[in-house]
């Protein structure tokens, strides 16, 4: 059967969309988008399309997370592969690319394929598995990296381990670019960072604990497109927290090499003055930065210097998370709060919706080259609904994910998903359809 979706605001950027506008889907496939869909003529047909009206709301292609913790397999104490994706649908997304940090690490076919598998039977979003650029991500041997890609990876990364060796480095980005994959590198040089707990600063003094200094990220950034540039290959930078971190990547655009970047939303709302409260829910690795660090995110996202805002999605159990601060694991559950915090960034000013929609399914589908990020005819029905007015609160216990570790309990959120469509079938729904 078709489905109409009617009446709501459609913002395609890939289309340059921004309207009020109808869209047709049936069978998985869009079909068209534009007005008066449906004839006057062949009103005796409309019993044959199911109509859902959406006035009020906007709609936009589906949104895509390239950056989730899905912990499966090996831990799925802290989250499974159908709990991430119900709390991914939830917060409007269709398709997440999950980190090769699991235990064992996503490093061989069998594990990739296993996500897979697990991805299809949950059947809620799309699960994109990425590949670990080394062995067990231990930084000393490539993994088998067209073995992994017929296997189904979109990228390869040791995500949460950066790739000390240079010469490494570089070889991954020169098999990866001639597999028209993707690198995304975790840019940290541990010589600097190691026993570090926040950001090194003038709050890392006043509290006791060591910091990490902003130069631990930039320096990897820095050499990392060095390789891109020396290699003439690309690569993606993750989780920038630093002025610095952006000041070079802007500079390497400038200079037309092929670097992409990102950030999520707790570096562009959170500094490290509120560590003050010593709670282990605003640990994460980098650390949250510097009120001048979080402008120039703002900046950045706004300029197109980071590409896309992604949710760094990491869950984990209470008992990772109610330790000394020290000892607590790093990472905040992100997946069901992401989109809320990041339409901040429209209500202040910083970001038109156009360029945040963009940023949250145009950019992350192009830079892991998937077929999604568009509502063009024939693309996969991969659609959120969102209530731009509708205000909530966010209530950590109540989510979906397994993972509770968040600092954004009890804020007051304006906008938030209230359909999720994967592949034509609906996943999530907010609010009463009117059908």
């Amino acid at each position: 059967m078709k489905t109409l979706l009617t009446g709501a605001r459609i913002i395609d950027p890939a289309q340059k969309i921004d309207a009020v506008m109808d869209i047709l889907f049936e069978d998985g496939k869009i079909i068209k988008t534009g007005h008066d869909l449906i004839k006057p003529a062949k009103s005796r047909d409309t019993g044959k399309i199911k109509i859902i009206k959406l006035d009020g709301l906007l709609l936009t292609p589906g949104l895509i997370d390239i950056h989730t913790h899905l912990r499966e397999p090996g831990m799925e104490y802290k989250e499974t592969i159908a709990s991430g994706s119900k709390a991914a649908v939830v917060g409007g997304f269709t398709s997440i690319a999950c980190m090769p940090n699991t235990d064992p690490v996503n490093d061989n076919r069998s594990i990739t394929e296993f996500i897979k598998r697990k991805a299809a039977e949950a059947d809620l979003a799309n699960v994109y598995p990425i590949g670990a650029i080394s062995k067990s991500s231990a930084g000393t041997q490539l993994t088998e990296f067209w073995d992994l890609k017929e296997a189904g990876v979109v990228a390869f990364s040791d995500d949460g381990k950066p790739v000390m060796d240079a010469a490494l480095m570089r070889h991954a980005m020169e098999y990866a670019y001639s597999l028209d994959l993707p690198v995304i590198s975790h840019c940290e040089d541990i010589n600097l960072s190691v026993g570090g707990q926040m950001n090194e600063g003038y709050y890392s003094t006043i509290l006791g604990m060591r910091g990490i200094p902003s130069i631990a990220e930039e320096a990897m950034v820095a050499r990392d497109i060095l390789i891109a540039e020396f290699t003439e290959t690309s690569v993606h930078i993750a989780h920038v927290s630093t002025a610095g971190s952006i000041r070079l990547i802007r500079e390497a655009k400038k200079r037309g090499l092929k670097v992409t970047a990102e950030t999520a939303p707790h570096y562009f709302t959170l500094t490290d003055e509120s560590l003050q409260s010593y709670s282990t829910n605003l640990k994460v690795n980098p650390p949250l930065r510097s009120a001048a660090d979080v402008k120039a995110v703002k900046e950045g996202l706004a300029d197109g210097t980071l590409d896309a805002i992604v949710t760094d999605h990491a869950p984990h159990a209470r008992t990772d998370k109610e330790l000394e601060f020290e000892y607590a694991a790093n990472g905040i559950s992100g997946m069901e709060t992401s989109l809320g915090l990041s339409l901040r960034l429209v209500h202040e000013g910083a970001l038109a919706l156009p360029e945040l929609v963009a940023k949250m399914s145009l950019n992350p589908a192009r830079i892991l080259n998937l077929p999604k990020g568009t509502l063009a005819a024939g693309a996969d029905a991969d659609i959120t609904v969102i209530d731009p007015q509708l205000k909530w609160k966010i209530d950590v216990p109540s989510f979906f994910s397994k993972g509770k570790n968040s600092p954004f309990h009890g804020w007051e959120m304006q906008g938030r998903a209230v359909l999720t469509i994967v592949g034509g079938e609906i996943k999530h729904a907010l609010l009463s359809l009117n059908i």
